[in-house]
């Protein structure tokens, strides 16, 4: 059953050829063989995982029709989880398990997802290697010399190496699309408020998009339509109606299509293989019968301003509920743990953390917010319109997911290197605007991504352009032995 899709899977499970035991017990053991070494799970769910396989096997008539039964899933650690421990790779958190689900978790859940486990991340997602993990961290299985990318770097490194069948992320701004092309698997950010953020451990509010990393865009498009969708809970999720993005994505004419390609993307630094791989795309696409234009847009470099103002002023806010009170060891009524737990904050935010604190406060504090918050978000506004305006022309912006591909732990070291590595997916996220990551190649042996960028709500054109693309260039896949 090596690198099978949810899809391929789950065929598999209803014709009685595979059993959710026998599926389970395959990733803990590749798990066990490979996860030493890539640290891409922070915690394995060994004893209910295989509870809940062997329930589904047991019980096959009745669940089989749920679209998850059997699946096993890998869920970034910073979804709330019943009864599982929660750290968002924070020493902040250490002990800490929630009394209930995330939404998205809760809904994958409703269609008898098997959870194997909580994946690595940067620490409350600050970063964009994995490398601020409190827990150390995590391997890229392409090369392990390299980082996976962030802060979903986990959830990649484990699609990757095969040792789940799917995974949920989180980007802000790259989170989710960085990772995937380095991790050379496929990434979806949904449009903001697509996804509820309910039971999500806040990192910039006014951005984080929960979406699904997985292995090819069928599994991507199966996966959004059991996640997407309004929730009560959470005010700023969207009543847009879901569509059936599986079944509707061949529903495309692509001669009808137009799509435009930003020159400023290709002034960017890029690395050479990125570039040949991402021009040989284009030209696959436009062999399809898609029309292409080379359009202008703001230089993608002032999304790095704004986002680095914007994000850090939400996570100064958000990160002060931690204040040595609540949560983590000090959350429960043992009093032993409360005296042995001392300068909550000051131990127990990492070094990154601290730095965006601090960031944040400064510019968020009088005498200063008008002149670094409130133009920041004038920007962002000019960024979206900017956006919106070439999407109302086009049906999509394409462009390379990243400059490079997969980096190592000395370029983290750079206190921006998360805001360079995600220079192409910072400005669509400021802008709420969905975009999807896909592998087209590699280069030096590390995979290369292409991505979409689409319109607010129109996951299904990106997913549908990514699917035929996918077909003609074929799915990349990394056979770990």
């Amino acid at each position: 059953m090596e690198n099978f899709t949810i899809t391929q899977l789950r065929d598999k499970l209803l014709s009685k050829e595979i059993s959710a035991t026998e599926a389970v017990e395959y990733y803990l053991q590749r798990i066990d063989r490979f996860d030493t070494e890539l640290n891409s799970f922070i915690t394995v769910c060994r004893e209910d995982s295989v509870k809940k396989a062997k329930e589904f096997d047991n019980n096959f008539e009745k669940l089989k029709d749920r679209k998850l039964s059997g699946i096993p899933i890998a869920v970034k650690d910073v979804f709330s989880t019943k009864d599982i421990l929660t750290t968002c790779a924070s020493k902040i958190l250490e002990g800490y398990i929630p009394v209930y689900n995330a939404t998205v978790v809760e809904r994958i859940l409703d269609e008898n997802a098997i959870i194997l486990g909580k994946t690595n991340l940067d620490e409350f997602c600050h970063g964009s290697g994995t490398a601020t993990s409190c827990f150390g961290a995590s391997r890229n299985p392409w090369d392990v010399s390299k980082l996976p990318g962030g802060s979903s770097g986990g959830s990649s490194a484990s699609l990757a190496a095969d040792l789940c069948t799917t995974s949920l992320g989180t980007e802000t701004a790259g989170s989710i699309r960085l990772p995937a092309s380095w991790c050379g698997v496929v990434g979806l950010k949904p449009t903001y408020g697509r996804v509820s953020r309910y039971g999500v451990l806040a990192m910039g509010s006014s951005l984080d998009s929960p979406g699904p990393i997985t292995k090819d865009v069928r599994d991507a498009a199966y996966l959004l339509e059991i996640i997407a969708g309004h929730d009560k809970n959470d005010f700023t999720s969207s009543n847009e109606k879901v569509p059936n993005y599986l079944s509707n994505l061949e529903k495309i004419n692509l001669k009808e299509i137009k799509i435009a390609l930003p020159k400023e993307y290709l002034e960017l630094q890029l690395e050479e293989g990125v570039r040949k791989n991402f021009l040989k795309s284009v030209d696959v696409l436009r062999k399809l019968g898609i029309d292409i234009d080379e359009v202008s847009l703001l230089d993608p470099k002032f999304g790095i301003a704004v986002y680095t103002l914007t994000c850090r002023s939400e996570v100064s806010s958000n990160l002060a509920r931690y204040d040595g009170t609540r949560y983590g060891r000090n959350g429960g009524n043992d009093s032993t743990v409360v005296e042995n737990y001392n300068t909550t904050r000051g131990e127990g935010f990492g070094q990154e953390a601290k730095r965006r604190i601090m960031t944040g406060t400064f510019s968020l504090s009088a005498g200063y917010a008008d002149e670094y918050f409130k133009k920041s978000e004038q920007v962002r506004q000019l960024i979206k319109e900017d956006l919106d305006n070439v999407l109302s022309k086009y049906d999509a912006i394409i462009g390379p997911s990243t400059p490079s591909t997969a980096l190592s732990d000395k370029d983290a070291e750079n206190p921006l290197f998360g805001e360079l590595a995600d220079v192409l997916a910072e400005g669509s996220s400021l802008a709420g605007l969905p975009g999807i990551s896909i592998p087209n190649g590699l280069s030096n042996n590390m995979p290369t991504g292409i991505q979409f960028i689409g319109r607010h709500f129109e996951e299904q054109t990106i997913l549908s352009l990514s699917y035929y693309l996918e077909k003609e260039i074929g799915r990349q896949i990394l056979n770990l032995e």
